[in-house]
């Protein structure tokens, strides 16, 4: 996954929470930076055809943009997953996104065969808890 997916995946899911276009402020703050950087890649993907951003009312991902960023989430479930369930790692969500900008589509495919991947994938992604919710982990160590 790369930068520009993660910033879709980002969108997408601040779109799915605000039930609207996303607000480049909380685009930001998903990605913890600041404002500035994320309109600047805003601007890009909307160069790709991937975003639309429309001054004052929020980004919102076109219908490419949208496979794409479902993609991503779903490659970021592999990982939460496989890095909970399998390794269980105390803290997977933050290797999960230091691992998610550099795991591939062929690692995660991999990955997948291993977790026994839900039919769901990518709709089990709880934006709120920013967590897969086939997790087998404990559900307070989720919400943290």
């Amino acid at each position: 996954m790369n930068t520009a997916d993660q910033y879709l995946k980002a969108i997408y899911l601040v779109q799915e929470m605000e039930d609207g276009p996303a607000s480049t402020g909380a685009v930001a703050d998903a990605l913890d930076i600041s404002p500035a950087s994320a309109n600047e890649m805003i601007g890009k993907l909307e160069d790709r055809g991937l975003a639309e951003h429309e001054k004052y009312k929020g980004v919102s991902l076109t219908e490419d943009g949208i496979v794409r960023a479902r993609d991503a989430i779903q490659n970021y479930c592999i990982i939460e997953r496989f890095l909970a369930n399998v390794l269980e790692v105390e803290e997977f969500r933050a290797e999960a996104h230091s691992l998610e900008a550099v795991i591939d589509d062929t690692v995660a495919e991999r990955l997948d065969t291993i977790i026994d991947r839900s039919s769901e994938c990518p709709d089990c992604f709880d934006a709120g808890t920013d967590a897969c919710r086939y997790l087998e982990v404990e559900q307070e160590n989720i919400a943290d």
